[in-house]
């Protein structure tokens, strides 16, 4: 199966059909570009979480044809592979700053080889790789320096995505800008790649700026200490928590690895303002507990995380006491809703209260995937005749395809994992043209099919 001088083809290995674990390839003239390589958590019975990733046969098997690996952000579902999969590539990875430093910070941490040569590009650059004309579109998401990729080659065009949401207020990076999707249109696009996350939501997704002004509402309203959970990539929520800081005279500690991680990276490329001043997390004891703002991780109720060891009273830095305040400023990831039940249960039988943003009236947290209002903005934007609907189950690529037809797109083409999607010069499905398969870390490390 090679594409000719002739076509343009969209294959997903990984993330069609499903949300996580992204793979996708795009081909033409006999030349492959893949973008993203994450996996997934599964979960096997009630404790048990293992690690999957798409199977790269196919393109293993063709790498090389395979002009390099773009990563568009930071998030475990798009880059949480690499590590594992690149021995099996060796091909070069393109990415922004951030990314980048993710990336390498996670090999490191995983001590397996740093996949490279890493070649950073900034957001707003053109670049070219065999036949394929990569325009990185800065486009605002939950964690810092993503970018949705305007691919141009002989045969057509096609824009993809990736995650996504109309920010006006972004907190940390530029907002968004709908002009250069809409130069994107007017130049001309044959498909859309499109996340479709929260299709079925009616609407727009809030901004960072206003979980800004709600979490330092909530939180200085609070006597005791606080702690707030969220995701270790929201870079966004870490500058708030800094901020709200600041103005409630409280001190700011890091709990959980991941977070030091992520701010660790975000610093070193500046993405980080001087409010950003945290304290070791061993002198939160000695802390009244009107002056203690603690990040943590575990806001899914992950055994071992720093929120679960607190709700246990078992963290050696920290104990919270009756009139202190939890704080979950993430929803709750399906699959997830038993353990998060019982890491509250955990906190207010000991007199804590719990807030959480699924629940509270107000907004203390906001998703990264656009909404009904926002997918059919963008589709009007980009004036492209055919969508492909990705990054979602079934029921949420239906919705997509809905949105898109409504919005004006002539043909939108569903499918799942191992469909060929042609792009150009006709558009068309070919479906299971390629085999699919997930593979699974072992106990020791080792990659073997996932059962």
């Amino acid at each position: 199966m090679n594409p000719g001088p002739r076509d343009l083809w969209f294959l997903p290995l990984g993330g069609c059909g499903e949300i996580g674990m992204n793979l996708n390839l795009f081909g033409h003239d006999g030349a492959w570009l893949m973008v993203d390589c994450g996996i997934t958590f599964e979960r096997i019975g009630d404790a048990d979480t293992r690690i999957q990733m798409p199977d790269p046969a196919f393109i293993s098997s063709r790498k090389d044809r395979l002009l390099g690996l773009v990563a568009t952000h930071a998030h475990e579902d798009h880059i949480g592979a690499i590590p594992h999969l690149w021995p099996q590539l060796r091909c070069p990875i393109y990415t922004t700053a951030f990314t980048a430093a993710v990336l390498r910070s996670k090999a490191i941490s995983r001590s397996v080889e740093t996949p490279g040569p890493i070649v950073e590009v900034s957001p707003g650059t053109q670049q070219q790789l065999g036949p394929f004309t990569l325009h990185w579109l800065p486009i605002t998401h939950s964690t810092p320096d993503t970018c949705a990729l305007h691919i141009t080659t002989p045969a057509g065009s096609v824009l993809h995505t990736a995650d996504w949401k109309l920010d006006a207020e972004p907190v940390v990076g530029p907002a968004f800008n709908k002009d250069l999707f809409r130069d994107a249109g007017r130049a001309g696009i044959d498909a859309v790649i499109c996340d479709s996350t929260n299709a079925p939501v009616a609407g727009f997704t809030p901004t960072e700026g206003e979980v800004a002004r709600g979490l330092q509402e909530l939180i200085c309203e609070r006597k005791g200490r606080v702690v707030v959970a969220c995701f270790a990539s929201s870079i966004a929520r870490m500058q708030t928590t800094a901020r709200v800081a600041v103005e409630s005279g409280r001190y700011l500690g890091l709990l959980g690895r991941s977070l030091h991680t992520m701010a660790c990276c975000a610093r070193g490329v500046g993405l980080l303002d001087e409010t950003f001043d945290t304290i070791n997390a061993s002198d939160l004891g000695y802390l009244p507990p009107e002056e203690v703002l603690v990040l943590a991780t575990g806001s899914q109720g992950e055994p071992g995380a720093a929120l679960h060891r607190l709700a246990a009273d078992t963290h050696p830095s920290l104990a919270l006491e009756r009139g202190d305040t939890v704080v979950f400023s993430a929803r709750t990831i399906p699959g997830n809703e038993a353990s998060v039940r019982k890491l509250q249960a955990a906190f207010t039988a000991r007199g804590i209260e719990v807030i959480h943003g699924d629940d509270y009236p107000g907004v203390i947290h906001a998703s990264g995937h656009p909404c009904a209002g926002e997918l059919a903005a963008m589709y009007r934007w980009l004036q492209a005749p055919v969508a492909v609907p990705v990054h979602g189950e079934p029921r949420h690529m239906a919705a997509n395809a809905d949105i898109a037809r409504a919005a004006g797109v002539n043909l939108s083409l569903t499918g799942e994992n191992g469909d060929l999607f042609y792009l150009a010069p006709e558009p068309g499905i070919r479906r299971r043209a390629a085999e699919v398969g997930r593979l699974e870390i072992g106990s020791d490390g080792s990659l073997h099919p996932a059962l």
